[in-house]
């Protein structure tokens, strides 16, 4: 990515995490949510933004499906904070390195207390 996109991505990172901590107030997304990470496209017109949530996959799946259906209107925001002659369209991925690194950490925990 380039010096451009980085900063759009980061720009989009601070905008959607603000929003689901301030504005969406869907049922079915969780209060765990975390946006990790934005890849936004070379051409600024296609941002892929990747959400880890605490929970069981049931949880993860419902999130993922109330953030698609605010896709629209977070887009809509982006377009009124984010001056660019096109609003990038965005998708929503599940990010699982935060709870892979949790399992990570317990193993290591449980290690350690065999070795004591």
């Amino acid at each position: 990515m380039g010096y451009r996109a980085n900063r759009l991505a980061e720009e989009i990172k601070r905008i959607v995490t603000d929003l689901l901590r301030m504005e969406i107030k869907d049922p079915r997304i969780s209060p765990f949510t975390t946006v990790t990470e934005v890849d936004v496209s070379k051409d600024l017109r296609y941002a892929k933004i990747y959400v880890s949530v605490l929970g069981e996959r049931e949880e993860q799946q419902r999130t993922l499906e109330g953030l698609q259906n605010a896709s629209g209107f977070i887009r809509s925001e982006l377009g009124k904070q984010i001056r660019l002659r096109y609003n990038p369209e965005i998708t929503f991925c599940l990010d699982s390195s935060i709870q892979h690194g949790l399992k990570i950490n317990q193993i290591l925990h449980d290690l350690a207390k065999e070795q004591e």
